[in-house]
């Protein structure tokens, strides 16, 4: 049993980092005074590069966060980024003539992609629905169905279930580049897509409890039990074809354990009782092969495998924030001490190795020989506030829990 002294020594180091250290730096160095919304893209450093695009991903994330921030502590400044965020995101990013959200801006806010990713849809779906779950605002609820239907009329696969890539802008099959970004495969569709989706979906109904959203998230569900999961060796399949033949033959540890936990929510959420002891089976089940094959005895998660053999050794942050959440999860779930010894062990690491004490934040990766690595910047279209700020909520919220 976890003694309550040290149930709120933990909470107490990961609150006041939240509130105190991490969401300061994006209500102050990561503004954009002179442009509006958010900095584009600092350096380690803090230096700024005006030619990086303003993606979709990260203006998502930023509005889910402080949403997410100002349920669990309601502040007017949380309130007012999230506005903020929220202002950004309708004013700039919709596309007007055709629906859903543009990829890319330039840094004044001018559309330089107007492709539909699907990815970045269910992101928007993510934050709108966390929006409305914190403010009542019903045109953010408004635009997220708006969004599910095109998504559903246009992304899904009604053949061969789950959802494809990317759309052209007026909703059309993209053509060659099916890709999410340049260092993924070319294939149709992927794990990181559906499990977005997969997390988009649980949070709109939990605030629009219509049918369609939930035999949506059953199917996804499904697909990843069946399709994504290895049952052989606990990991996720990166890559498919149309088909769902698997096209790759990696794994990354940060995603293994990350779904672990959204795919126990999406059936919490679902209410299905046998389907949710089946998926919290799958769940332990995955927490232990991300646990054996992945952790590492400094408490940091490495980046990747293969073959059970590990092939990026490097510690980037996110998978650090999934793994706190990941193994807490799996503490829940069978009250073995292993996962709660873990899940501090990975927290001590974050806070050790990963926040930037000089200039906020955290850094992105961390090499083996425990240094940071400095070419990788502090924010960029994917480097943002919503892994870290959820792993802290979510880690307060399962420390009450217990």
């Amino acid at each position: 049993m976890t003694k309550p002294a040290e149930l709120e020594a933990f909470s107490a180091q990961v609150g006041e980092h939240l509130f105190g250290y991490y969401l300061p730096f994006w209500c102050g160095p990561a503004l954009d005074q002179k442009n509006g919304g958010w900095m584009a893209w600092l350096s380690n450093d803090l230096k700024p590069d005006r030619t990086q695009p303003k993606g979709l991903i990260v203006n998502a994330r930023i509005l889910w966060a402080f949403s997410a921030a100002h349920q669990a502590r309601p502040e007017s400044l949380y309130a007012k980024m999230a506005e903020r965020a929220f202002d950004f995101l309708m004013n700039k990013f919709w596309d007007a003539q055709h629906g859903g959200a543009f990829w890319r801006l330039d840094d004044v806010g001018k559309m330089i992609d107007d492709s539909k990713k699907t990815y970045g849809q269910a992101f928007y779906i993510y934050a709108l629905a966390e929006f409305h779950r914190a403010f009542g605002n019903q045109p953010a609820l408004n635009r997220a169905q708006e969004l599910f239907e095109l998504i559903e009329r246009h992304a899904h696969d009604a053949k061969f279930g789950g959802y494809l890539e990317v759309c052209n802008r007026d909703w059309s099959a993209a053509g060659a580049d099916a890709r999410l970004s340049e260092k993924d495969m070319n294939e149709k569709k992927s794990m990181n897509n559906h499990l977005h989706v997969l997390e988009a979906y649980t949070n709109l109904y939990r605030v629009w409890r219509e049918p369609c959203v939930a035999e949506r998230l059953r199917e996804l569900i499904d697909i990843f039990l069946a399709r994504i999961l290895d049952a052989r060796t606990n990991h996720l399949q990166h890559f498919f074809n149309e088909q769902w033949e698997v096209r790759s033959d990696t794994y990354t540890f940060g995603h293994d354990i990350e779904a672990s936990w959204l795919l126990c929510e999406a059936a919490e959420e679902l209410g299905h009782a046998t389907l949710l002891a089946r998926v919290r089976i799958i769940a332990l089940q995955m927490a232990g092969a991300v646990f054996n094959e992945g952790y590492g005895a400094d408490g940091g998660l490495c980046y990747e495998g293969r073959d059970r053999q590990i092939i990026d050794a490097g510690r980037e942050g996110w998978p650090q924030a999934e793994a706190l959440v990941g193994f807490l999860n799996a503490y829940q779930l069978s009250g073995n001490k292993t996962y709660f010894a873990a899940a501090e062990k990975t927290w001590k690491f974050i806070a050790e190795h990963l926040i930037d004490r000089v200039h906020g934040e955290w850094f992105w990766r961390i090499h083996p020989d425990g240094q940071p690595d400095n070419k990788l910047p502090k924010v960029s279209e994917w480097k943002g506030p919503y892994h870290a700020t959820r792993a802290c909520l979510e880690t307060l919220k399962r420390l009450r829990g217990l």
